[in-house]
């Protein structure tokens, strides 16, 4: 990327993008008045479209979604992929029905659909992840995973050097991601990020938080509602700010590891 080994750059990235009102406003909120740098769309979550007609050139990529965790708010795959489906019409509730069942084959087409559809309404996606991890945590997902990042010529994120053991580091194949990433859940959005800026190491450092509006329909989805409330307290914190400062931190976004990434392939991106 052209730095320093010993500089500490950090992404911090709100997820959620389009599977709620409540996320969209959060999420657009700390991107633009916030210390958000980049944010993960949800392209088969109800709200997607939402999120696409307010977009305004800001860095998302993509939560390759094939999971539907939720018993009652529900969301299915764009290819209406037979193995992609339980049994209401949406998408697995578990990783571990979505790994049993889902054919790669599939899994390939409807990760790929999602893509195209974000580019059809206009994102630029900066980035590739997936919901709750079911692409980077299997290896036979995460070569579907890899090989729609190299096609696109995108930086993925991995959930944890454990992971990045397992499968492989994707920098051998020239795909990039960053060095550490943290993530929040569970209420603990304040420690957290404050426990990883002050213990920050050299490289790129992912901050991941899920922020959402507090209103009547946040906490009718879930039991979380609480605490994707506090992620958008966190995000909005100028104290936050300041310990970034204190940390000799960099703020950057995923379209930085992009456009290294298309140099490293003789490539160039925007």
């Amino acid at each position: 990327m052209g730095r320093s080994a010993d500089d500490r750059l950090v992404i911090f990235t709100v997820d959620g993008l389009g599977r709620s009102h409540a996320a969209n406003a959060g999420v657009y909120s700390a991107l633009r008045r916030g210390l958000a740098t980049s944010a993960g769309l949800m392209v088969p979550a109800p709200w997607a479209r939402h999120a696409a007609a307010r977009y305004r050139g800001e860095q998302v990529g993509l939560l390759l979604t094939l999971i539907a965790e939720s018993d009652l708010y529900r969301w299915g795959p764009l290819t209406s992929a037979p193995s992609l489906l339980d049994g209401d019409g949406g998408f697995p509730r578990t990783l571990e029905d979505l790994w049993d069942h889902a054919d790669l084959d599939e899994v390939y087409g409807e990760a790929h659909a999602q893509i195209e559809r974000a580019i059809l309404w206009g994102f630029d996606i900066s980035y590739l992840s997936s919901h709750l991890g079911a692409m980077e945590r299997r290896s036979e997902f995460f070569g579907v995973y890899l090989e729609l990042a190299e096609e696109y010529r995108l930086p993925v994120r991995l959930p944890s050097a454990k992971d990045q053991r397992n499968l492989g580091v994707p920098a051998q194949a020239g795909v990039l991601t960053p060095d550490h990433v943290v993530a929040v859940r569970g209420g603990s959005a304040r420690r957290t990020i404050e426990g990883a800026l002050a213990a920050l190491e050299p490289g790129v450092t992912e901050l991941r938080l899920r922020p959402a509006l507090d209103t009547p329909e946040l906490r009718a989805l879930g039991d979380d509602w609480a605490d994707r409330v506090g992620d958008l307290d966190v995000v909005m914190d100028a104290d936050i700010s300041v310990l970034m400062q204190r940390a000799g931190a960099e703020p950057i976004g995923w379209a930085d590891l992009r456009r290294a990434m298309g140099r490293r392939n003789g490539v160039h991106r925007g």
